[in-house]
């Protein structure tokens, strides 16, 4: 395996947890299986290129963006495409 490979499978995963995405949420969305999605994501199949040219619209970034690394994807992943942040409305509570 690649390192590019690997790369590519924590950015998808890091994407997912950002999108509040299931395997299955992703696999419907790239019109694959959710056991494809779980071979590709743990390492016993490969994301292709066709794959790679999926998964960037469906998360609304440019392909090299996503294939630069985590923190790029992450970062340029839009804010309509991102969950709802767990507590964003928390309020501050002084001893």
């Amino acid at each position: 395996m690649s390192s590019t490979e690997a790369t590519l499978r924590l950015t998808v995963a890091a994407l997912m947890r950002l999108a509040g995405e299931r395997q299955a949420d992703l696999a419907a969305g790239l019109g694959l299986s959710q056991a494809q999605i779980s071979r590709k994501q743990a390492g016993a199949a490969s994301w292709s290129l066709a794959d790679v040219d999926k998964l960037a619209p469906h998360y609304g970034i440019p392909v090299p963006d996503l294939l630069v690394g985590v923190d790029r994807a992450v970062h340029c992943l839009p804010a309509r495409r991102r969950a709802p942040a767990s507590g964003a409305a928390q309020l501050t509570i002084h001893p």
